[in-house]
């Protein structure tokens, strides 16, 4: 039996067949998407197989025949139907998840880097030098520096705000962030750190150090200007 060329075996052996660790949706489960093949991972997508095929035998096929994931990504919704084993529902699942696929990688490529201070000063300013009360955020990094999420984390009276460990890290853990930018504003317009502000820095450096997660700067906002406790050597 073969299907354009393809020789497929005679003895197809079902995937309830197989021992468990060797069964994709099993082994996800066990092990972890990133233990999985491409053959693995599009068998899932599929669901099940055919009368003469298993899932896995129905994804081993195609990819053989398009060579990887990659051109299988460049086959229409047409073609994927007119393959023998396929029809609407299984080339829709394919569809649906190399475009899953497509906009995660498109929204990566659109994060913005955060390099230095003047990045940092890029995104906040313009809204944190006008306010009359200290606003203290968070902004959550991802291993390559690229902006997770910009969060508020407490705002104070007119002269300083209350920042609590447990406030910060919340969100970074939700997003799984690497590391962490802490920004302030002073509402007098003078963004020269006061001792205070050293001093809850510090604090946020040594709960990191526990969690994991890098605390790698403390900006304070002033009018029209700035200060990187980092690059001002105080932290």
């Amino acid at each position: 039996m073969c299907w354009e060329g393809i020789p497929l075996t005679e003895y197809n052996v079902g995937i309830k067949d197989m021992p468990e660790s060797m069964r994709p949706r099993e082994k996800l489960l066990s092990e972890g998407e990133k233990k999985l093949s491409d053959v693995e991972l599009l068998a899932i997508v599929l669901g099940k197989g055919t009368k003469n095929l298993s899932a896995l035998e129905l994804a081993r096929f195609l990819l053989i025949k398009h060579g990887s994931l990659r051109y299988l990504k460049e086959a229409s919704l047409e073609e994927l139907i007119a393959e023998k084993g396929i029809g609407p529902a299984k080339a829709v699942a394919i569809k649906a998840a190399v475009e899953i696929g497509r906009r995660i990688a498109q929204d990566v490529q659109r994060k913005t880097l955060i390099r230095t201070p003047e990045d940092v000063k890029n995104i906040v300013m313009e809204e944190m030098r006008y306010f009359d009360r200290e606003h203290f955020r968070a902004l959550y990094l991802d291993r390559k520096g690229g902006l997770l999420a910009v969060e508020d984390v407490s705002v104070g009276g007119l002269h300083s705000s209350l920042v609590h460990p447990r406030e910060v890290f919340k969100t970074a853990v939700k997003k799984s962030a690497a590391s962490i930018i802490i920004v302030h504003n002073h509402p007098s317009g003078d963004p020269t750190p006061s001792e205070e502000d050293v001093e809850v820095t510090r604090r946020l450096i040594e709960a990191g150090k526990i969690m994991g997660i890098e605390i790698l700067d403390h900006v304070v906002i002033g009018e029209n200007t700035y200060c990187s406790l980092k690059a001002r050597g105080l932290i």
